[in-house]
């Protein structure tokens, strides 16, 4: 796995993806982008208590990042960040 990110780490990542943005919408593209481009996919987790591999992640319109998971044979489910569980170190 890759290596775990304190608390302030990652508030400081989002600062940095957000710091020249004028409203909402740009601090949503800077956030998508860093996670874009730092997160390492694909790598599994759980959602709702189910194993799934995070294939990808993907800005989807109504300004929502979204994980695109698969499960054993079914691809394609698309999981907001809040019901992923942390995949630990």
């Amino acid at each position: 796995m890759g290596k775990q990110r304190s608390n302030a780490q990652l508030d400081d990542l989002v600062a940095q993806a957000t710091v020249d943005a004028y409203d909402d919408e740009e601090q949503l593209a800077g956030l998508f982008t860093m996670i874009a481009e730092h997160l390492a996919v694909p790598f599994k987790t759980a959602v709702l208590g189910v194993e799934v591999t995070v294939r990808k992640v993907d800005l989807v319109p109504g300004s929502q990042i979204v994980a695109v998971c698969a499960r054993q044979a079914s691809a394609g489910d698309r999981h907001s960040r809040s019901s992923i569980a942390d995949p630990g170190p």
